[in-house]
């Protein structure tokens, strides 16, 4: 199966960007749905890549653009939903998570099967279970479940020689499930966001501090998508996807603090008062640091059993090989520095 063209849902993303980068680079031709079209702004540079302004949730929109396309890519995501009531946050709502992660990979994958689309590559999460306690798990899980069912599911034309197998509804797509760790790289919204609340106080009460994670770095994870692309071994199978080394969450927090040069004192929160102070942030305005689906779905180690997946021939780098250079970089004086570079002084 020779892949040309792509179309990518979540493309102006954290993982999308580097992906769209990365098919550019090799010359693909890649379609960018994107409800704002000024969200991907950089990615319209690419000589390329086409960014088309579409509701992604429309099933008619979905088959319109995902025609003449040799593979579909879904990255959409969420990691909250907003509580009901909740005015400062009318794009978060209570059932995002069945809307998001459930709903539009059933649409995805009929709209796969009435464009003739064959190829889907999806973007799930570790720990992603149907009888998970979390709700972003959970509804990450069932999502996992519907598109297994549309790769194991073929239905072939009478004229099957002739012409090929007939997809109908998605049935009979070649797929490929991707399940990383908490993923990591310049502006992601975990380590980033340690190292501003490091910076602001002096001692830091931490939530769920021996949850355990296998950060993955941002560009090995959008590699391994665009790997896959053709590749028939990667047909039907789902790929856990883990850097190199196992931490807990101090662990993480405090090599952040090491790193911009603010050593904080880290309090370890018990079970109890991890639950509390998860349950207290919901209600803090504005955007949500964590809530009590996030403390449920830290229960759950976030790490691989096994090694990196060797259909991938490269071996994904260390933590400590990329943090230093954009943690560093978000302080007064390397702004500075970069400023002084940028107007060539």
């Amino acid at each position: 199966m020779k892949i040309e063209r792509i179309c990518i849902l979540g493309g102006s993303g954290f993982v999308g960007a580097r992906l769209v980068s990365q098919l550019a680079a090799r010359g693909l031709q890649v379609r960018v749905l994107s409800h704002r079209r000024e969200m991907a702004r950089e990615l319209i540079l690419l000589p390329t890549v086409e960014v088309i302004e579409a509701n992604v949730h429309d099933q008619q929109e979905l088959i319109r653009h995902f025609r003449g396309m040799d593979a579909v890519i879904n990255l959409v995501g969420i990691l909250h939903e907003g509580r009901v009531g909740r005015v400062d946050l009318p794009s978060a709502r209570r059932g995002d998570f069945q809307r998001v992660h459930i709903e539009l990979p059933r649409k995805v994958i009929h709209a796969c099967g009435e464009a003739g689309v064959r190829r889907l590559l999806h973007m799930s999460a570790l720990g992603a279970h149907p009888n998970s306690r979390s709700a972003y798990q959970r509804s990450k899980g069932i999502a996992e479940a519907l598109v297994r069912e549309a790769g194991m599911q073929h239905v072939e034309h009478e004229n099957w020689y002739l012409n090929g197998p007939k997809f109908i509804h998605g049935y009979g797509l070649n797929v490929t499930i991707f399940r990383p760790s908490v993923i990591f790289g310049r502006g992601d919204s975990f380590l980033t966001m340690f190292a501003r609340l490091l910076k602001v106080f002096p001692v830091l009460p931490l939530a769920s501090a021996n949850a355990r994670f296998a950060p993955v770095h941002v560009e090995d994870v959008a590699r391994a998508f665009a790997d896959s692309l053709d590749n028939p071994a990667t047909f039907g199978q789902t790929y856990d996807l883990c850097g190199p080394r196992t931490y807990s969450l101090q662990e993480l927090v405090s090599y952040v603090g090491e790193v911009i040069g603010k050593r904080r004192k880290i309090i370890p929160l018990c079970d109890r008062l991890s639950y509390l102070q998860a349950w207290a942030m919901e209600f803090k305005p504005g955007k949500k640091l964590m809530t009590r689906d996030n403390y449920y779905a830290m229960g759950v180690d976030n790490t691989c059993t096994g090694d990196w997946p060797a259909v991938f021939d490269f071996q994904p780098v260390t933590l400590e090989a990329i943090a230093p250079e954009y943690l560093r970089a978000d302080t007064p004086r390397a702004r500075y520095e970069g400023y002084r570079e940028h107007a060539r002084r």
